[in-house]
């Protein structure tokens, strides 16, 4: 299932039934007049313009199209097809499944025609899957060489590196503003290429005039300007995604506070780029443990998140023999500050407490000068 009714779609689909079915029908196949497919009903009969790339793709997979005739004429040569989707959608979709993602529903679907082999249509002696084990013997194989579902585009990056696909934009990289890229658009994604390096891959919108922006392109030029960070349409995004998280607010607001409003955002896009070559969970866990002791830098940050990527590529730990006590400080597992640590590495301070008897003295005389009385005393 797609959001889309695109042409990519359509191959895409076709493409996992085909892999589902394990081969290629030898007969005719019977399709509506959907606009993936035909350019142009000729008049009343069953001649059809038919779209270019699906010409490539049914060549491809030697598909023998059928077209149903249009209108009420034609309802009757498709009955058996729409009597089981309207079947499967009250059973399967009524009510309509929660998910978090298409990619969830796909694999509820799925799940579903697999259980579905073991159901008998009317009063027919076999299910489904003993009258498709019959079948599959006549599929034909699949093509060796696969077929490009997704359709090249070649944009051009505006000032904004942003890229403008089918009315709606993408961001790319900042550099690469003014360049041409390449871009491939599939049923629910959008890679971008750059001199066949890939440099962006967006989730496809499906509405008009949207934008999908990524923060991470643009963090070399928010470096410059960092007063443009907290209006940013791309930092709204990421925080709606939930890759901008409460520890990236909580530290960037922290850093703001001791260093400046500009010095604590530089400091906040040193650490988002760690996220580059690191986990983004990592880098989230080394921002935890920086802000908990009030390391305000990215080195510090750094720190902790290759500690955590550490502690999840090594094995169990087991005994290890004692570091010297030079390096004692590698064992330690968070950032403490530098005055705490030249503290505990202070020598015990035997000297005796002060005392002011000394100052005693000073009230056996008047406020004139004067020595005091031993009765004044």
């Amino acid at each position: 299932m797609f959001l889309t009714c695109s042409q990519e779609a359509f191959f895409e689909g076709h493409v996992h039934a085909m892999t589902v079915l394990g081969g290629l029908p030898t007969g005719k196949v019977r399709y509506d007049n959907l606009k993936p497919a035909v350019a142009k009903v000729l008049g009343f009969s069953r001649a059809r313009v038919e779209s270019e790339r699906w010409v490539a793709f049914r060549s491809w997979a030697g598909i023998d199209a059928f077209y149903c005739r249009p209108g009420l004429i034609g309802a009757h040569e498709k009955g058996g097809v729409e009597g089981q989707i309207g079947w499967f959608r009250r059973n399967h979709m009524v009510p309509v499944p929660e998910v978090s993602s298409m990619s969830e529903l796909n694999a509820l679907i799925d799940r579903w025609d697999v259980k579905d082999e073991q159901r008998r249509i009317r009063m027919r002696p076999q299910t489904i899957g003993e009258r498709f084990a019959h079948e599959q013997r006549l599929l034909a194989p699949l093509p060796v060489e696969p077929f490009e579902i997704g359709r090249l585009l070649t944009p051009r990056v505006n000032l904004h590196g942003q890229i403008s696909v089918r009315t709606n934009r993408y961001s790319v990289p900042i550099r690469l503003a003014g360049h041409e890229v390449r871009a491939m658009l599939f049923a629910s994604h959008l890679v971008v290429y750059h001199k066949g390096v890939e440099v962006a891959r967006h989730e496809r919108l499906i509405a008009k005039g949207g934008a999908r922006l990524e923060l991470d392109h643009y963090l070399e030029a928010l470096a410059h300007k960092p007063g443009a960070l907290p209006g940013a349409t791309a930092l709204e995004q990421a925080r709606a995604a939930g890759t901008f998280t409460a520890a990236h607010e909580a530290w960037w607001a922290a850093a703001r506070r001791k260093h400046g409003d500009a010095a604590g955002t530089r400091a906040l896009i040193e650490v988002l780029l760690l996220h580059r070559h690191m986990q983004h969970r990592h880098v989230v866990a080394g921002i935890t443990a920086a802000l908990t002791v009030g390391a305000l830098t990215a080195d510090a940050v750094a720190l902790e998140a290759r500690k955590a990527a550490q502690a999840d590529d090594d094995p169990v730990p087991g005994p290890v023999s004692p570091r010297p006590e030079r390096l004692a400080w590698l064992d330690e597992p968070a950032v403490v500050s530098l005055t705490t640590r030249r503290l505990a590495q202070l020598p015990p301070d035997t000297r005796p407490l002060p005392s002011v008897a000394v100052y005693d003295q000073l009230l056996r005389r008047r406020p004139g000068g004067r020595p005091a009385s031993e009765g004044e005393s």
